[in-house]
């Protein structure tokens, strides 16, 4: 084993810690702005999350969830699939899910909270 790999989880592995944070705080923001709204109806939501100090660390959470189920599909892939070409071929549609998730994702967000 080369000295490159045996140090190339480390990264991933603060990536996971770091992300894991992050949703702890952002969490914990989303769950205190949803308790304070007097109505979760669709327009109320949407006018809550209208407001930038509101969509902005939304959208922060959502692309750090997601972010953090890729890297946790990730290790699933890595630890269980040991065919090498379906190994690859996960990974990769790893990577492609999670990134067409995120822009659905953004998409929604943007379109409930600016009202396109």
């Amino acid at each position: 084993m080369s000295e490159r790999s045996s140090h190339r989880g480390s990264g991933h592995w603060w990536a996971q810690r770091l992300t894991a944070v992050a949703l702890i705080i952002l969490g914990l923001w989303f769950l205190m702005s949803i308790l304070l709204l007097q109505d979760l109806g669709f327009d109320a939501v949407s006018v809550w999350l209208a407001r930038p100090s509101n969509i902005i660390p939304m959208i922060l959470t959502f692309a750090t969830l997601v972010y953090h189920s890729q890297l946790g599909v990730q290790v699933v892939i890595e630890d269980y699939v040991h065919g090498p070409t379906i190994q690859v071929f996960s990974l990769r549609a790893n990577v492609l899910g999670h990134v067409l998730l995120a822009a659905a994702g953004m998409l929604a967000l943007v379109k409930i909270g600016f009202g396109l």
